[in-house]
């Protein structure tokens, strides 16, 4: 099936179809699923919702999901039988980023948590509107952020972006 897509002029409006809630779940990319689920769930503390061993890890984020995909698995199509026919994707491993939610007052502790842990602090700053936000790498090298909300949203106006 081919999809194509046209840019919306000026005066056209954008929104098209039904409203979209949020996101449900996002993907990264591990070779080593053994440090990730270290990092993830240990380090990090995150529940664990599933595993497939070789294949992903599964974490619950707030009201979304964090998938953690062995990327040579999930590069190979899914038997026709399969009970959840899945379609091929993946990525090379290392190559994403993800930004967790944290409260502003908790930021401090989480860099003396993962520094306790050994995980270096790629970069601690203020954004210009005043949010921080810290940067790692997770065992596979993705880059791991924690940031206020308001780095996009603003409680003062219902949560619309800045």
């Amino acid at each position: 099936m081919l999809v194509t897509f046209a840019v919306a002029r000026e005066d056209e409006t954008t929104m098209t179809g039904p409203k979209i809630t949020g996101t449900l779940e996002s993907a990264l990319y591990a070779d080593d699923l053994g440090a990730a689920q270290a990092f993830y769930g240990t380090i990090l503390g995150l529940e664990e919702l599933g595993r497939q061993e070789g294949r992903h890890v599964f974490y619950k984020v707030g009201s979304s999901v964090l998938l953690i995909f062995n990327p040579e698995a999930t590069r190979r199509a899914s038997s026709p039988k399969a009970r959840f026919p899945v379609p091929p994707h993946g990525a090379k491993g290392g190559a994403g980023h993800y930004c967790f939610s944290a409260e502003p007052g908790d930021l401090a502790a989480w860099r003396d948590h993962l520094e306790q842990h050994g995980i270096e602090i790629e970069a601690d700053f203020i954004w210009p509107g005043g949010a921080r936000s810290l940067y790692v790498r997770d065992p596979a090298g993705n880059s791991i952020e924690f940031s206020e909300s308001s780095l996009w949203f603003q409680a003062s106006d219902g949560g619309a972006p800045p």
